[in-house]
């Protein structure tokens, strides 16, 4: 079943230093790139294997599934469709899906090279031959492709989520990666395939945007070692940059404004070093023409506020569901708080989705706050 964990474990080396070569990349390469990164090496942890079975398995596919988590990111979408790009090249039968419907790829996105590929979930098959699952940190947020994923007899995991349980047949699960990004990174090589400007572009996006704009924690000398690479394909990071954080609706700007007015601050919240929380009704959305991905970028002003280390947005749905999203700044357990909600994520980044009113999930979130 693909349900069940494979007996190698869940995690695996990220992205590797050094140039990229076509053909299939050598032993000493990839034993070369991944001494470099953080965490444990493949040949001494034991997911090497995991990485040579997965190789194996996409070679005798002829049709991949690729799928990302609901409501994606630059990391998520970046991911798949990178990955996706590559094997259409090698020569396999490509499709890209999320389980959102009705599926919204975000504006600040929308430049992103590959979406020809993307279909409704509706057209993944029941019972697909591969799927490789990206930035996926939890089955729940799967979404509408969680039966069709699990039906598959190879469900093979990509991901950098600590949360992560470790789901699928296959794992590759590192939670030293600063992005899922680097892990495609890492596949790409060991399948031969060559950087072009339309991979580096997916992968780059990707890298920026868990990393913000590599001024997160989790940021590496390999990492910048890895965005070196991608720039070198030529790509405008410039304009990139522009489109993911600098470019909005004057809409958005009057949803912020309202999100702000709301916005409360407990300064005995997470054992005294305080709590900004605000939230976005849907009404808001609806009155100034704004979808609720548009606004993905509004935890990173309210996190500012130098009174409070923890920071909660909530985005209602059209159904009244609430998205949570969540920052520390690195004194909190974020991820144990959006867990509790039947989320997940990083150390200090996370989120989690609820049926329940504000008050009361802003009270459930305020009780799980943990010092690290």
């Amino acid at each position: 079943m693909a349900g069940e964990p494979a007996a190698a474990g869940s995690a695996a080396g990220g992205s590797a230093a050094g140039s990229t070569t076509t053909g299939a990349s050598s032993t000493e390469t990839v034993e070369g790139a991944l001494a470099v990164l953080p965490g444990p090496r493949a040949e001494e942890s034991g997911f090497e294997l995991v990485w040579q079975q997965v190789v194996a398995e996409i070679g005798r596919a002829r049709a991949i599934d690729l799928i990302c988590h609901i409501c994606p990111d630059g990391d998520a979408l970046g991911s798949a469709l990178a990955a996706a790009l590559a094997l259409r090249g090698l020569g396999k039968e490509v499709r890209v899906s999320f389980g959102d419907d009705p599926q919204i790829v975000p504006e600040s996105l929308a430049f992103l090279p590959g979406q020809e590929l993307i279909v409704p979930a509706g057209e993944v098959p029941d019972t697909p031959e591969l799927v490789l699952c990206f930035d996926v940190a939890a089955e729940s947020r799967l979404g509408l492709l969680h039966a069709k994923a699990f039906a598959a007899p190879v469900l093979v995991v990509l991901d950098h989520h600590a949360s992560n349980p470790g789901f699928g047949t296959h794992q590759l699960i590192d939670p030293g990666a600063p992005a899922t990004a680097v892990l495609v990174d890492e596949l790409l090589r060991r399948l031969g395939v060559e950087l072009d400007q339309d991979l580096a572009t997916c992968l780059y996006t990707g890298v920026a945007t868990d990393t913000g704009s590599f001024k997160y924690r989790a940021t590496t000398p390999a990492t910048h070692e890895l965005a070196g690479r991608l720039l070198a394909t030529g790509i405008r990071h410039d304009l990139i940059s522009r489109q993911l954080w600098d470019t909005s609706s004057f809409g958005y700007l009057k949803v912020l404004a309202g999100a702000l007015d709301r916005a409360v601050y407990e300064p005995d919240a997470a054992d005294g070093l305080g709590l900004v929380w605000t939230w976005v009704p849907y009404q808001d959305l609806v009155l100034f023409s704004v979808t609720v991905e548009e606004i993905e970028g509004l935890i990173d002003i309210l996190r500012r506020p130098a009174e409070a280390e923890v920071a909660l947005v909530l985005k209602q749905d059209p159904d009244g569901t609430l998205r949570g999203s969540s920052r520390s700044k690195g004194a909190v357990d974020v991820a144990a708080a959006c867990t509790a909600l039947g989320g997940g994520g990083h150390t200090f980044a996370a989120g989690f989705s609820t049926r329940e009113d504000v008050a009361a999930v802003v009270q459930r979130f305020r009780a799980a706050l943990r010092p690290v």
